[in-house]
């Protein structure tokens, strides 16, 4: 502990050395800007309505119009990882992190990486995050309180029932550590504690937000009148998942508004993302799809809540579109990995599509760079993406980093335009993501020098040990989303962590 301890320390040092040296030279007028990230939960490509959906989201739209539409924004295949990344600035594979956290895991992302909150909190950000956390939940050192957040409201484990907020049989929501028992929808929960944020934050310092929404992750529960809104759509699960998109837009909309209310608009830069594809049954693994049909054709369905259960809904429940990307949720390919995104700070960055590839490993050295000066140092703080300001402020071109992301079918290899994927049964398929975003050429034995050289890339790709817990293990006991209570709540299950606000 000592070591890490120390290790922490020389990190913090670091960092502040690097800015102290940097904003030396910057006008003193400049001042940070508030920073506002919102992670949707399984938004699909086709879920917003300038990719053309016949789902209603205005107010993502209205981002989208007064921002930059970041056309190739790429996250990883579900969420952990792709949390893991956006919080550490490091590929969560070099952290062992391959998939979603099991509730059972008794750790989480390790203590020897410094998070996005923490560095913002050295130069003087006050740090907040509403929504899901899904980065360890049985020990208090792994919790948002204790990486970063000064204000922690929400859930820490990786999905809960809309209306009861329970995940995997316990009560999984709170505020600050303490348990709260409240009636209400998640989004419209959240919401509000947000604009209470916003509300009752200090004026004098920027405002760091991390609004990590649970919508429109499974299970399918919207307001009745939000559903009935969608009535001309036949199929009942993309019914209900356009209401859940309704619901979070609507919730974005209040964001936008309370920060205009409070006259902080203009100096807020937002990011707005998915934390992965869509999920559908597109997106998931034929065989389970078939095992899934199967049971039921010959059994009474739903299940008592068990492994069977849980493989079923979650290979037929999904409602989200990823339009003409491939598959979805839980797979490297396009419809998995590939998501909207959106910059909006109109005060310094003109409306326009990015086409470069961005990847949710920029995000944090970017935004460290913003809230030191607002201009481009090239510095990364040792991280494994890239500061993309310039790119996006000046409309250039800079070199785009390799990018291995890992799923349920295999893992994948980008070196913009070209993708290498290496299937769970060792086949090789190479596609040029550029010409062809829905993968339906495999250009494996057209183009052996680019196979070969990112088959090698592929191979020496950093993998630290896995540190979730074995898969049978967490089939014993599965993370379902909502039901009845069977245990205590999660915030009962450490010693709680009192925030300071």
């Amino acid at each position: 502990m000592r070591l890490l301890r120390l290790k922490r320390q020389f990190q913090k040092a670091l960092y502040i050395a690097v800015l102290i040296g940097f904003v030396s030279g910057v006008n003193a007028s400049d001042t940070p800007p508030n920073i506002v990230i919102i992670l949707a939960d399984d938004l699909g490509w086709n879920d917003v309505g300038y990719h053309g959906s016949e789902i209603r989201t205005p107010n993502i739209d209205r981002l989208a119009a007064e921002g930059i539409v970041l056309e190739r924004f790429y996250a990883q295949a579900t969420c952990t990882p792709t949390r893991a990344a956006l919080l550490s600035g490091k590929s969560p594979q070099s952290l062992g992190i391959y998939q979603p956290f099991s509730k059972l895991i008794a750790t989480g992302l390790p203590l020897t990486e410094r998070l996005l909150p923490e560095y913002l909190q050295d130069v003087g950000y006050q740090t907040a995050l509403v929504g899901k956390w899904h980065l360890g939940f049985r020990e208090a050192a792994y919790h948002p309180l204790s990486r970063g957040f000064e204000h922690f409201y929400g859930n820490v484990t990786g999905g809960v029932g809309f209306w009861d907020h329970v995940h995997g049989g316990g009560l999984d929501w709170q505020r600050n550590g303490a348990t709260l028992r409240e009636e209400g929808y998640a989004t419209h929960l959240s919401i509000k504690e947000i604009e209470r944020v916003i509300s009752r934050r200090d004026p004098q310092k920027p405002l760091f937000l991390y609004a990590s929404f649970n919508a429109p992750h499974l299970p399918n529960e919207a307001p009745s009148e939000a559903i009935e809104s969608y009535s001309a759509i036949e199929d009942p699960n993309r019914r209900v998942h356009a209401a859940m998109v309704t619901e979070l837009d609507t919730a974005i909309g209040r964001l936008i508004t309370r920060l205009e209310q409070e006259g902080m608009l203009s100096n807020t830069l937002i990011w707005f993302m998915s934390d992965n594809g869509g999920l559908n049954v597109s997106a998931m693994p034929p065989s389970f799809v078939e095992f899934s049909r199967f049971l039921e054709r010959w059994f009474d369905t739903p299940f008592k809540p068990g492994l069977l259960e849980f493989i079923r809904t979650n290979s037929l429940d999904g409602g989200s579109d990823n339009g003409h990307l491939r598959r979805g949720k839980g797979s490297v390919f396009e419809g998995g990995v590939r998501v909207p995104s959106v910059v909006h700070w109109p005060a310094h960055l003109d409306p326009h599509s990015h086409s470069s590839m961005v990847t949710v490993l920029d995000v944090m050295p970017t935004l460290l760079q913003v809230a030191s000066s607002h201009r481009s140092s090239g510095t990364n703080y040792g991280l494994d993406g890239s500061d993309r300001w310039l790119a996006l402020k000046e409309k250039s071109e800079i070199p785009v980093n390799d990018y291995f992301v890992s799923g349920g079918d295999g893992e994948a290899y980008y070196r913009f335009p070209w993708k290498l994927i290496g299937k769970t049964d060792g086949e090789l398929e190479l596609f040029n993501v550029l010409s062809d975003p829905s993968e339906n050429e495999n250009l494996a034995s057209r183009f052996p020098r680019q196979l070969g050289e990112l088959e090698e890339a592929l191979k020496r790709a950093e993998r630290a040990e896995s540190i979730h817990v074995p898969l049978l293990k967490a089939f014993w006991d599965m993370d379902f989303f909502g039901g009845e209570e069977d245990r205590p709540p999660w915030s009962e299950l450490t010693e709680p962590n009192v925030g300071s606000r």
